[in-house]
């Protein structure tokens, strides 16, 4: 069962938070951080993007890096551009998109509950990803940004939820850079903590949605500090991290595409021949088509438009690996057609999130850069936790959850 605790937050002032907040540090490079900050000495890209500290070049793995990050975290809280909680408090955070709205709650998570497996991921993470991460939580001696969660419906923290929600809140911007609106509540009654932490401690499992490197990092580390104290308890507050967790049914998954550089060697004619062993093939014409169903794929190449349908025997319903459409293309078109084996290594192929929609990938295949698009059918997000409850691992790139986690809004302090 789920193990959660409230934590007292380190925060920025109401009437600083637009200034600190920034997107999460993996979904820019250091020059859109950069750019990002511009002159704004408040940004807390400046404590999870710190090469921007630095000239341009600086690798992000440069020791004098993390070392920034540390100086710049203890002078945002020395300025009182962060303040720490006196109490130990859940959050409610939320996020709106396209009109609807999805609803958080910002919680300690368990660090044994990650290494027993009771958190449950449905992604491999690499171990040098993983040691980068480590490296800035060691650095900073805190979770600086959040991990994303998942947990199963749940009627009495929906209609807690609800009522903070009903309130004013204490954050409510719209962030620039997508558009979308954030909110931010404060739970510091006695009362419903406790509930909160009752209802998780019902859960059997928890998933993480997304961040499973920043989970993997920050239980890493709290296992690592317990090792290194003599005087462990299992009280201390690094024996847990900070994540937003979100009923199951709130989420929003998005195709996750992919573009590949050239057709191994194969005309555009033969290709199509090629792909009509498995598939059926229909052409669509110029018009952008948008994969309809589970099983059929969108292809673009020499500006048209393809419905490929992935034909009976070809994926095992029963599986929850191979019922997965991120598997069937890359079993039938990446790898048997294509000779791409490795989806995380391949420079041949790219990958672009669904909220850059279809004419990213056209443009992409019409500039030259590459030669041919594959869209997909979104996962949902029972396939992925099915997949997370078998113990089994998704395909790379199979996922893109949107709208991302703001940062900034709340820090978690180890100590």
């Amino acid at each position: 069962m789920a193990t959660i605790k409230p934590f007292k937050g380190l925060r920025p002032p109401k009437d600083l938070v637009e200034k600190v907040e920034s997107r999460p540090y993996d979904v820019l490079d250091s020059d859109e951080a950069r750019a990002e900050a511009g002159d704004n000495e408040q940004s807390l890209y400046h404590i999870i993007k710190p090469e921007i500290n630095f000239e341009p070049g600086t690798s992000e793995y440069d020791p004098r890096v993390y070392q920034s990050a540390a100086e710049h975290f203890q002078m945002f809280q020395d300025k009182g551009w962060l303040v720490q909680d006196d109490e130990e408090n859940y959050y409610i955070y939320a996020q709106t998109m396209n009109g609807k709205t999805q609803y958080g709650l910002v919680v300690g998570a368990w660090v044994n509950d990650y290494l027993s497996g009771v958190i449950k991921k449905h992604e491999l993470t690499r171990r040098d990803k993983e040691e980068d991460r480590m490296k800035h939580v060691r650095a900073c001696n805190a979770n600086v940004e959040p991990v994303f969660f998942a947990y199963p419906d749940n009627v009495l923290l929906n209609e807690l939820i609800m009522r903070y929600a009903a309130t004013v809140p204490e954050y409510d911007f719209v962030a620039p850079v997508d558009g979308f609106r954030h909110q931010f509540w404060i739970v510091s009654n006695a009362e419903d903590i406790s509930a909160i932490t009752a209802e998780f401690a019902k859960m059997p499992s928890l998933y993480i949605a997304d961040g499973h490197h920043r989970s993997a990092a920050a239980a890493l580390v709290g296992a690592e500090k317990a090792k290194l104290n003599p005087n462990h308890t299992g009280q201390e507050e690094y024996n847990y991290f900070m994540a937003v967790c979100f009923q199951a049914s709130q989420l929003t998954i998005l195709d996750y595409n992919r573009v590949v550089k050239d057709l191994n060697g194969m005309t555009t004619a033969e290709f199509i021949h090629a792909l009509e062993k498995n598939f059926s093939v229909t052409c669509m014409g110029a018009g952008n088509y948008k994969p309809a169903k589970l099983h059929e794929f969108s292809l673009y190449v020499d500006g048209l438009w393809y419905s490929l349908t992935a034909k009976p025997g070809t994926y095992n319903d029963q599986d929850p690996i191979g019922v997965l459409d991120v598997d069937i293309s890359s079993r039938l078109i990446l790898d048997e057609l294509l000779g791409i084996k490795d989806l995380r290594s391949d420079k041949r192929i790219d990958f672009v999130g669904g909220l850059r929609g279809l004419d990213e990938l056209k443009r992409r295949v019409n500039s030259g850069e590459m030669r041919m698009a594959l869209a997909l059918y979104p996962v949902s997000m029972k396939q992925i936790m099915d997949i997370a409850d078998s113990g089994k691992i998704m395909p790379p790139k199979a996922t893109w959850f949107e709208p991302k986690l703001r940062s900034g809004l709340v820090i978690h302090k180890l100590e």
